[in-house]
């Protein structure tokens, strides 16, 4: 009994100091991703700082182009109005003063046509152009795409068109301002925290750009709406200001975060895994050895007690052949025949035994028969049948017979060798259920869960393996069950057997 406490003891022992240190590796690991989390959202805040300061040096360039195209167009209307001023019959006119605004014009490319679409003059035109009126009036096509030519109103009903682009330096600078949104975007879309981030509206309903994402994952307003609201609840939206409108930067622990924090159930559930796996081929090869064990017990005990048996015949017969005590010779042949019944219980322990259809009502009397006899007889026996008539059972009366012994023996030294031992059978579908109920001195609950292991015994002399072999007969022999179905302390104890019906 104290062995399998210490079992229990260590078993506990050491499950208590698992749980130790899985709660200690859950503690530190949560902490790490707390950690590292909280450094992530740092560096997301200060990309989100950076792509609101470039935000609004994209805001403030836009505003430029717009101010320096307004003042481009000024500067060609000037031109024009100088080219007129000079071609007029005034005597009152500043020819100083005219000719620097002609003269100053070094970068807007402007064509002069008449009415009827002949070109008049040209400026800054590209030097291939000079002389090639088709790349001059596909320019021309190119400039009226682009703005509506300033008409040019002169001697009363004359009038001519100007046609003009953005200068050179403008569509430099438009060129400059085109890869500075483009840098923008590049910037939210593939931050530097490698964190699955998005771009919304105003209204947070619509994603203007989106990086180190799948795009398969928004690619419908159902996605879309269901992955914003994932962002949401994961973290704060950033919001920012971009192209004068307001918008929102969202996103969501990196992938290598949301890897560490499920990485601790990974691994525990792997390494218990394998303990299971290495726990159970170790159980069942120990389990292995401890029946080869049972069984070369059984078959030495059972070759040992043959010589003396045989020895024992042979006196019985003598005594007989004597004549003088026959009453001594008959029970004495009993007890050998007793032995011998135990030497091949033995012999069968560890092969498969032979099981044959026999009435289970039929064997029970004939085993208490031979206890009634040589038991108190302040013990009362008694068999009752619950059943319809059919209690033909497949078993091994050599092997089931010990069983039943064993039991029986329990019951009676529970009951201090005084008390009522009852055998109920009762038939269940196909299963018919022996309950062996003594009134007893019953059992504790600890004792119950320990009653079928090996050296469990309250007696003194008592080995502890009557019920475990008990058990390993009537499961692994007769496929059967064997279990404690009630006891009290002070009350009594009974034992269930289920068999199949032959």
């Amino acid at each position: 009994m104290d062995i399998y406490k210490q079992k229990q003891n260590w078993k506990k022992l050491l499950l208590a100091f698992a749980a130790v240190i899985i709660a200690a590796s859950f503690w530190y690991t949560n902490r790490l991703v707390q950690n590292i989390s909280k450094e992530q959202r740092k560096q997301v805040e200060l990309w989100a700082e950076a792509v609101k300061k470039k935000a609004r040096l994209v805001n403030y360039t836009e505003r430029l182009f717009r101010e320096l195209r307004e003042e481009e167009r000024k500067k060609v209307e000037l031109w024009v109005e100088a080219n007129k001023r000079l071609s007029s019959s005034s005597n009152n006119l500043d020819l100083p003063f005219l000719t620097k605004i002609l003269t100053d014009n070094t970068t807007v490319p402007v064509i002069w046509t008449g009415q009827d679409g002949t070109v008049k003059a040209t400026r800054n035109l590209p030097k291939e152009m000079k002389g090639d009126d088709a790349a001059v009036q596909q320019e021309i096509k190119i400039m009226r795409a682009l703005y509506d030519p300033i008409e040019i109103k002169y001697l009363g009903n004359q009038l001519d068109y100007l046609y003009y682009k953005d200068s050179r330096l403008f569509e430099e600078l438009k060129q400059t301002f085109s890869d500075l949104q483009q840098s923008f975007i590049s910037e939210v879309v593939s931050n530097s925290a490698s964190v699955p981030t998005v771009v919304t509206n105003q209204s947070q309903n619509d994603i203007l750009f989106a990086g180190n994402l799948d795009s398969s994952t928004f690619n419908s307003p159902e996605k879309v709406a269901e992955l914003i609201e994932s962002m949401k609840a994961s973290n704060a939206p950033i919001k920012i200001m971009l192209q004068d409108k307001e918008s929102y930067v969202m996103y969501q622990d990196s992938w290598i975060l949301t890897q560490l924090r499920y990485y601790p159930f990974i691994q525990f559930g792997v390494v218990g895994l394998f303990i299971l796996i290495g726990y159970y081929f170790f159980s069942t090869s120990r389990r292995a050895e401890q029946n080869r064990v049972w069984v070369g017990m059984a078959k030495e005990t059972a070759h040992q007690l043959g010589t003396p048996l045989s020895s024992l015949l042979g006196w019985v017969e003598y005594i007989k052949s004597k004549g003088e005590d026959m009453t001594l010779a008959n029970e004495l042949e009993k007890d050998v025949q007793r032995l011998e019944i135990i030497t091949d219980r033995f012999s069968k322990i560890g092969s498969i035994p032979e099981l044959q259809p026999l009435d289970l009502k039929k064997v029970i009397q004939r085993s208490i028969a031979y206890h009634e006899v040589r038991s108190s007889k302040k013990v009362l026996f008694s068999i009752k049948d619950h059943t319809s008539g059919n209690r033909l059972v497949k078993m091994n009366e050599a092997l089931f017979n010990w069983v039943i012994e064993n039991l029986v023996r329990n019951a009676i030294d529970a009951m201090g060798g005084q008390g009522k031992l009852t055998l109920s059978i009762v038939e269940e579908n196909e299963m018919i259920h022996l309950d062996i109920e003594d009134t007893g001195k019953g059992m504790t609950p600890q004792h119950r869960k320990t009653v079928f292991n090996p050296g469990v015994t309250s007696k003194k002399r008592g080995w502890g393996l009557g019920l475990t072999l008990s058990k390993r007969i009537i499961e692994e022999y007769h496929c059967g069950k064997i279990f404690v179905k009630s006891s009290k302390v002070n009350e009594g104890t009974t034992f269930r057997i289920t068999l199949q019906r032959a």
